[in-house]
C-alpha cells in the first residue's frame, strides 16, 4: 500500500489494522462502538443523556443505562415523541442521545426531526440503528437504505456514517463535543474492524486508506472493507485504486473529493444505502460544479430490502467485492474513452 499525500491521510494509512491478512480482522457490529462511545461521552459530560425507544440492548444504549440510570429515559414505542422530548431537554442544556432503528427514527419521526429539531437548531444526536441491509432476516420494513437521503437534506444536519466499530466510538464522542444536530447511522451486522485508536479520525474530513492513482473508491460505512479488498485484487491486475473513507455525509469533505477525482480521473462511491439521494449523490453533486469526471455508483438501485443473510443481501444488491471490481474497470474505460486511449 503506497503512501497517502496528505498529512491526515498518511496517518490514516499507517495505522490501519492488515485489512490483507483475514487473521488480523476482527468482526465486530458497529453498533457496539456506539455503545462504548455513548458511556464515553457520558463520562466526560454531565450534560449526556439517553433516550431509547424500547429498544436499549439492540441500539447498543444498555450499558449507558447501567452507568447512569439518572441520565437514561425509556419512551416506549413512540419515535415521534422521542424527537420532541429531546429537543426540549435540549433547550434545559442536555445533550440528548436519541435511538431506535433508523427504519423508525429518522424514519418514522422525520417531520419532527425537521421541524421541532433541526429547525430550531437543538443540540439533539440521533442514533440510526440497524441501517442497510445487512440487518439481514428483518426484512424491508427494517432496513434503512433512504435514511441517509431524507437526513442529509436537512440544514445545518451533521450526518456521520463510520465505517467500523472503532470509528463508531470516535464519531459518538464527536458529535457529543460538536454543537448541533446530528445523525449517526450504523449497523447491526457483525462487520470488518480496519482502524484502530491511533487512526486519526476528525468530523468533516475525509481519509485515504489506500493511495492510487487510476480509479478513485469512494466509500463509506461498512463496505470501506470490500472497497479495500476489491482494490487490492484489482492491484494484482496492474490497475492501483485511491481508496477514501468518506465517512462525514454532510459536511462532506469536498477538497478531499475534488482531489481524488482530479488525480485519478474517475470516481466509484459505495454505499449501503439508496445511490438515488445518497452519499454517492453528494459526490457527484460536488463533482458537476468543481471537476465533473467519470462516476459509478455501488449501493441499492431503486429496490427493497427483503429477508436474507447479511453476506447474502449484499451479493444480491451489488455491493460485493466483485461488484466493485466490476464498477471500477467500468469507470476506468470511460475514463480510457474521455481521454481518447
Amino acid at each position: 500500500m503506497a503512501s497517502a499525500t496528505s498529512a491526515n491521510a498518511a496517518s490514516a494509512a499507517m495505522h490501519l489494522v492488515d485489512y490483507a491478512d483475514p487473521g488480523a480482522i476482527k468482526q465486530v457490529p458497529t453498533r457496539n462502538g456506539f455503545g462504548e462511545g455513548l458511556i464515553e461521552a457520558g463520562r466526560r459530560d454531565e450534560h449526556v443523556i439517553a433516550i431509547c425507544a424500547d429498544l436499549s440492548e439492540s441500539t447498543r444504549m444498555e450499558g449507558f443505562k447501567k452507568a447512569f440510570p439518572t441520565r437514561y429515559l425509556e419512551i416506549g414505542v413512540a419515535e415521534q415523541m422521542l424527537v420532541a422530548m429531546a429537543a426540549g431537554l435540549a433547550a434545559t442544556g442536555k445533550v440528548p442521545f436519541i435511538a431506535s432503528y433508523a427504519m423508525f427514527n429518522p424514519g418514522r419521526s422525520w417531520e419532527q426531526v425537521r421541524t421541532t429539531m433541526a429547525l430550531n437548531q437543538t443540540n439533539v444526536k440521533i442514533a440510526g440503528a440497524h441501517a442497510g441491509v445487512s440487518v439481514g432476516p428483518d426484512g424491508a420494513t427494517h432496513q434503512a437504505v433512504e435514511d441517509v437521503a431524507i437526513m442529509r437534506v436537512i440544514p445545518k444536519m451533521t450526518v456521520v456514517v463510520p465505517c467500523d466499530s472503532v470509528q463508531t466510538k470516535r464519531a459518538t464522542l464527536a458529535v457529543a463535543a460538536q454543537w448541533g444536530p446530528a445523525y449517526l447511522r450504523f449497523a447491526r451486522a457483525e462487520s470488518a474492524v480496519v482502524t484502530t485508536e491511533e487512526t486519526p479520525f476528525e468530523l468533516g474530513v475525509a481519509q485515504t486508506f489506500r493511495e492510487g492513482g487510476d480509479v478513485a473508491i469512494v466509500a463509506c460505512g461498512i463496505l470501506v472493507y470490500n472497497a479495500l479488498i476489491a482494490a487490492d485484487e484489482l492491484a494484482k491486475d496492474g490497475i492501483e485504486c485511491r481508496v477514501v473513507n468518506n465517512h462525514t455525509i454532510k459536511p462532506m469533505d469536498e477538497p478531499a473529493i475534488v482531489a481524488a477525482a482530479r488525480d485519478c480521473g474517475a470516481v466509484v462511491t459505495v454505499e449501503e444505502h439508496q445511490v438515488q439521494g445518497g452519499m454517492g449523490s453528494r459526490v457527484a453533486e460536488i463533482l458537476a460544479a468543481q471537476h465533473p469526471a467519470p462516476i459509478e455508483f455501488i449501493g441499492v438501485h431503486d429496490r427493497f430490502g427483503q429477508s436474507g443473510t447479511p453476506a447474502e443481501l449484499t451479493e444480491e444488491y451489488g455491493m460485493g467485492v466483485a461488484s466493485i471490481r466490476a464498477a471500477v474497470l467500468r469507470a476506468l474505460g470511460r475514463k480510457r474513452a474521455r481521454n481518447g486511449r
